[in-house]
């Protein structure tokens, strides 16, 4: 027999994301709407093994739409991966009398969801939110179009500088194993390399394409390195790079953890309230150690276990021409 669901349970986990609070907003309003009780949990899993939980009502997330990072807080929490810590937020959760969770992070969120949903049998809807655009499941995820267009401001400015000074940057961009960040921003941008961790690019090549460059008199070059490159980095790039190449004065960039920050976009706000509603509605409608995403322009569910399996490269073949040729 299928439990009742009266109250839920939402959290944060792993690295934070522009949207997450859109999010939890949503999350909270369409539950509350639906005649639903609504914990929020702080600090991820950390806050479940703690107890650290907040009732919310509809004015607990007024004003955060627009706002960066996550109100409920996030964590890497070691002690969930212990059978010990997760009998203990288990615990936590029954006497706090959460029925359902919804969680909103990334594949480590989701695989901590998926094996605490088996243990003990709690019905957990996963929501993508990482800048990294390197889940399963979802075309977009949650502040992946933020982090696309902080780079992009942030290659414009650096453009500024150095055709003033006439230098060649490698500015390194976020996104773990996958390019997304790097291939869109750079094409944006106008970069005249990107080197991206789904396509090996040998420096010699890189080298004779900046060589090219220098011959038709360019003013500027800017090469986006995303940080898993399998060469190693941006200032590993760059000192190899000067070592035969010396038309430029060489500086590197890292853009860090900025991308992480800053307001939301439209597209961002937008997909992240679709989700959390979708999140709720999944959950009342029954179903369980799933993910919601977006897939063309529908909101679409994926076993949580084929979301954290499954690698989908999201580069475009015509994006990985256009990068060569423009």
């Amino acid at each position: 027999m299928i439990k009742e669901i009266k109250k839920i349970g939402v959290l944060t986990s792993g690295g934070d994301a522009p949207g997450m609070n859109a999010c939890i907003r949503a999350v909270v309003r369409t539950a509350l709407h639906k005649g639903l009780q609504v914990t929020g949990i702080y600090q991820g899993y950390q806050g479940l093994i703690d107890g650290n939980f907040k009732e919310m009502d509809t004015r607990s997330v007024s004003n955060i739409i627009q706002r960066g990072g996550t109100i409920l807080k996030t964590a890497r929490c070691l002690e969930f991966k212990t059978a010990e810590g997760r009998q203990l937020a288990y615990k936590n959760l029954q006497d706090a009398e959460i029925d359902a969770l919804v969680v909103i992070g990334g594949d480590g969120t989701f695989t901590g969801a998926n094996f605490f949903s088996k243990e003990f049998q709690i019905p957990i809807v996963g929501i993508p939110g990482t800048i990294d655009n390197d889940l399963y499941g979802s075309d977009y995820t949650i502040g992946y179009d933020t982090a696309n267009n902080t780079v992009i401001e942030a290659i414009d400015k650096i453009r500024d500088t150095a055709a003033s000074h006439e230098r060649l940057f490698f500015v390194e961009v976020m996104g773990r194993d996958s390019g997304c960040i790097a291939l869109n921003a750079g094409i944006a941008g106008g970069a005249e390399a990107i080197l991206l961790p789904e396509k090996e690019t040998a420096i010699d090549d890189l080298i004779r394409h900046l060589e090219d460059g220098a011959i038709k008199k360019k003013s500027s070059s800017i090469v986006i390195v995303a940080e898993g490159d399998q060469n190693g980095g941006a200032y590993y790039v760059a000192k190899k790079v000067k070592e035969k190449f010396d038309h430029y004065d060489t500086k590197v960039s890292i853009l860090g953890h900025l991308q992480r920050g800053g307001a939301p976009t439209s597209f961002d706000r937008v997909l992240a309230s679709r989700l959390g509603f979708a999140a709720v509605n999944e959950i009342l409608a029954g179903n369980t150690r799933i993910t919601v995403g977006l897939r063309g322009n529908e909101i679409k569910t994926t076993p949580i276990e084929e979301a954290i399996s499954n690698k989908e490269i999201k580069l475009s073949p015509d994006l990985l021409e256009m990068a060569e040729i423009l």
